[in-house]
Order: structure tokens, then C-alpha cells, then sequence
């Protein structure tokens, strides 16, 4: 679970992943979350330095029974994802990835991605686009993209083990960078398979996404 952002986006000096959601972190709403969900064996989040102790002080007063290590967040948001990957006990078959920011992660979702595992190297969460999209380039139109194609692509990722780990490792070595986990996957022939998400399953990013999430909480 990557919780090491900066949160630009979020406000001036603002520490996203500890934001105060309803006088609770935001990180600790997604952990809920994730701990209500049975097929979750255990959560590794993943930490910047500098927010560790903090972290451990949460987690532990929060008496989280998944969490059992936390992993160092790195630069990039995939040196964080890689960090906690290398934590995964070498004999686990299915792994996800969620962000810690996305603390309306649904148990319907990560149990339809397990099923899909059984014919993929991994599934991913996303939901069809609202909106028209247009390729600009210096603020002149090149062209319409077909909206009935393309998705908006969400947390949680859930990947064979070891097919997600080659993945990884292949571009790290080759000094390969993406935000998104499934592109790895496809970069090296991966397959990987589209479930339903939920347009409740907000990213936060933005004060927008806080006054939302505050009211998802509210109405549920």
C-alpha cells in the first residue's frame, strides 16, 4: 500500500497520505478498509522517512492486525511500490496494490480480480470515462479519442506474484518508469484484465476529492 506522497496538489504544506479526513489520517481510513476484507492476508504500507515514526505511533495505537511491517518509500512512486514488494513473503501467489489514498477500496473489487487471476497475470480496477477526451498539443486540438475505448484506471492492482516481481525488477534494471503498475506488466506481455470499479473510489488528491470523500463518509 504506497503512502509516501508528498500530496503538491492537496495544499501548502500538507502531508497527504496523515491528512485529516474527518479528524482521521486518511491512510488509516484506507487500512480499515483493507483489514475488513477477508481475502487480505496482510498489508505492507509503504512509508516515507521522514514520516515514520508517526506512522508506527498510528498504526500501533490503531491496533492494525494485518499490518506486520512497513516498508521505506523511495522517490518515485515506483521505487515505493518496489520497496514493499521486496517485503512480500517469497511464497505468496496473488499480490495487490493500493493506494493509501483510496480509502473506499471495495471487498466486491479485489474478489473479482482474484477470480480474474486465474486466467491473467493481473486486473486491474477501472471505470469507463464520463467525459469526451481530446489529444492537445501547445493548446491546439490533434484529435478526439474514441470514448467507448478508454478507461480511467484506479487502485487496487492485483498480479501473479512473481510475474509482477520479473516485471519490476526488468525495469528497474533498465531504468524503466511508470506510474501505473499494470503498465509493467503489459510491458513484458502481461495480460491483464479490466474489472468494474466504482466512481466512489477516489484518489485523494486535491481539496475537492476531500470535501467528497467527506461526504461519501457522511451519507454512508
Amino acid at each position: 500500500m504506497p503512502a509516501a506522497g508528498l500530496g503538491k496538489r492537496l495544499g501548502p504544506g500538507s502531508n497527504k497520505p496523515f491528512y485529516p479526513l474527518l479528524e482521521k489520517p486518511i491512510v488509516v481510513w484506507t487500512l480499515e478498509a483493507l483489514e475488513r476484507i477477508s481475502e487480505i492476508a496482510e498489508v505492507i504500507p509503504v512509508i516515507k522517512e521522514s514520516d515514520m515514526e508517526t506512522a508506527i505511533k498510528i498504526f500501533e495505537k490503531c491496533c492494525f492486525s494485518k499490518v506486520k511491517q512497513i516498508a521505506r518509500g523511495g522517490k518515485e512512486r515506483q521505487d515505493s511500490v518496489y520497496s514493499g514488494l521486496k517485503l512480500v513473503d517469497k511464497m505468496t501467489d496473488i499480490v495487490l496494490i493500493h493506494d493509501g489514498v483510496r480509502p473506499f477500496v471495495e471487498a466486491r473489487i479485489v474478489r473479482e480480480a482474484i477470480i480474474a487471476i486465474n486466467a491473467f497475470d493481473g486486473a486491474i480496477a477501472a471505470v469507463p470515462l464520463k467525459d469526451t477526451i481530446k489529444e492537445v498539443a501547445d493548446d491546439v486540438v490533434k484529435r478526439t479519442l474514441p470514448r467507448e475505448s478508454l478507461w480511467a484506471i484506479q487502485t487496487p492492482q492485483v498480479f501473479r506474484y512473481d510475474f509482477l516481481m520479473r516485471a519490476y525488477e526488468g525495469a528497474m534494471q533498465e531504468g524503466v518508469y511508470s506510474t501505473d503498475d499494470s503498465a509493467l506488466v503489459e510491458r513484458v506481455g502481461g495480460k491483464v484484465k479490466i474489472i468494474m470499479g466504482a466512481y466512489t473510489n477516489v484518489k485523494i488528491t486535491t481539496p475537492e476529492d476531500i470535501s467528497f470523500a467527506q461526504f461519501l463518509l457522511k451519507k454512508g
